[in-house]
């Protein structure tokens, strides 16, 4: 999957938007090492999203706001 960046992204609000959780943008950052150096994007640089698989966790391990 790919995503076309708009002028002001960073990495966090594109974490954000496409996979709900900003703290995932070490996954994007990963697997687009050649943007690394950016912290505001231009508009339309393409970026590789990796599909991530969620963590299965017993209920009792989760906060209850994801219970």
């Amino acid at each position: 999957m790919a995503y076309t960046t708009k002028s002001g992204d960073t990495w966090d609000g594109i974490a954000k938007s496409v996979y709900g959780d900003e703290l995932k943008a070490d996954v994007l950052m990963a697997a687009n090492r050649e943007y690394i150096e950016i912290y505001r994007f231009d508009s339309g640089v393409e970026l590789v999203t990796p599909d991530i698989e969620e963590e299965v966790a017993a209920n009792d391990n989760l906060p209850p706001w994801k219970r």
